[in-house]
């Protein structure tokens, strides 16, 4: 049954609400509990979709993981070295060759919905997953190989499956190309209880990583971080259980946020962290919006008119790319011309004709439209952005691809004139628990039918 939004435009948004626990940390903490037999307790947990997937995936492997609100208790088993296909394709089964190869040396993943199927491991370079999720540019999955090979897996691909074994794993030097998030929690995963010791060069350093290692450190492990994106890793022999609360979503909160300062409302959003969320306010105040921070959390407000900027998104601490779309309709109010150059997708822009049809003036170009250095730089990518404002927005149907565009297309709606119809709430569920209903409660138009 297809589920939609009706949302009506023109509230101010007024009051109080709750960020949850980070939507891009619950998967990779679920597959950390498998470094353990000891029971694992994750509270702050977000009951959307991505959680489910994830608990599924671990359950599949032999976890018995019980529900109580916003808790998981989870009691870690590994039956089981083989991942099946789960009920909705997803990359979080990749994440399991660290803690798979390191507790049982073998490790045996669905690799499908590549762009293009690869016929060998080698040729893995050039294959990228699109294994659900969300539609914004390639994942590749070589990073992951390059790490744990070097760690002293050995991986072949057959079939649609990444076969990886390993009679153990062993510390090592790795330098990444690019601050992979991914990458580097896999490398974290196995390293942990790797023998020796392992260096990360040019690590990601997200919040939500951060958050991964206080959990890891709590059961036992020893991680260090260096200067320059180091991340320095000492393996241990056993993990033991832990219980951990998630930090809050700081994508969801500025998600809030944009909301206060699209319909002129004031929002405080409760459980906002000011340390993760820096770069975010920095753009806010350059642009015309306020915030307070408080004890609770942080208050959004306007300052006077919206102003234009350029932002280049950036691996943290720079601008997140999940913060881009809906930023992008907020400078659809913006006085003058603002720029956005993503370059951390190569593809993100998509949602940005749907703004056009709405009544946006949104130009997207194949180059680069910023000063950092791209590295889709003369590939003709369509990544980055022009944005004239301030323009009326009106109602339309529309049609959400991804979660962050999603995000984007209700906050079109939510300051267009009139009626607009949003099909693809799915995906919103991916990563934002019961949105309508809480952006309700802060003066939001919105219903959500089924056909």
């Amino acid at each position: 049954m297809k589920e939609k939004f009706i949302v009506r435009g023109g509230n101010k948004l007024q009051g109080e609400i709750q960020v949850l626990g980070a939507k891009n940390a619950i998967g990779k903490m679920l597959i950390a509990s498998l470094l353990t037999d000891e029971e694992v307790v994750l509270k702050n947990v977000p009951i959307n979709q991505e959680t489910d997937i994830a608990v599924e995936l671990v359950s599949v492997i032999g976890a018995d993981v019980e529900r109580a609100g916003h808790s998981l208790e989870i009691k870690p088993f590994i039956r089981s070295t083989t991942v099946p296909e789960l009920s909705r394709k997803n990359r979080l089964p990749v994440l399991t060759l660290g803690p798979l190869l390191a507790r049982r040396g073998e490790a045996i993943i669905p690799f499908t919905g590549a762009v293009v199927q690869p016929q060998s491991v080698s040729e893995l370079n050039t294959a990228t997953s699109s294994a659900g999720g969300d539609k914004i540019g390639a994942r590749p999955v070589d990073f992951h190989i390059a790490a744990l090979e070097k760690m002293g897996a050995e991986i072949r691909y057959e079939n649609n499956t990444l076969i990886a074994k390993a009679k153990k794993l062993s510390g090592a030097s790795i330098a990444l190309p690019y601050p992979s998030v991914g990458t580097t929690e896999n490398i974290i995963l196995a390293a942990v209880l790797a023998e020796g010791k392992t260096s990360i060069q040019n690590a990601a350093i997200e919040p939500e990583i951060i958050d991964l290692v206080k959990m890891l450190q709590k059961m036992g492990a020893i991680i260090e971080f260096g200067a320059n994106r180091q991340i320095f890793i000492d393996g241990v022999k056993e993990l033991h259980g832990v219980e951990h609360e998630l930090l809050p979503d700081r994508l969801e909160a500025a998600s809030f946020a944009i909301m206060a300062l699209a319909t002129d409302g004031d929002i405080t959003v409760l459980g906002a962290n000011q340390e993760h969320m820096i770069t975010f306010l920095n753009t806010v105040r350059g642009i015309g919006g306020e915030y307070q921070v408080l004890n609770n959390g942080i208050r959004f407000f306007r300052n006077g008119e919206l102003k234009a900027t350029h932002i280049e998104t950036d691996t943290h601490p720079g601008f997140a790319t999940d913060w881009q779309q809906p930023l992008v309709v907020l400078l659809t109010q913006a006085k003058g011309m603002s720029v956005i150059h993503e370059t951390v997708y190569e593809d993100r822009f998509g949602y940005t004709a749907d703004l056009c049809r709405m009544g946006a003036e949104i130009q997207v170009v194949n180059k680069c439209l910023g000063d950092l250095v791209c590295r889709y730089q003369g590939k003709m990518y369509p990544h980055s952005a022009v944005i004239h404002g301030p323009t009326k927005l009106h109602g339309a149907d529309l049609v959400m691809r991804d979660i962050r565009a999603g995000m984007a297309h209700i906050i079109a709606a939510l300051i267009a004139d009139g009626e607009s119809v949003i099909e693809g709430v799915e995906h919103i569920d991916r990563g934002y628990e019961n949105i309508d209903e809480r952006i309700k409660s802060l003066g939001a138009d919105i219903r959500r039918i089924k056909e």
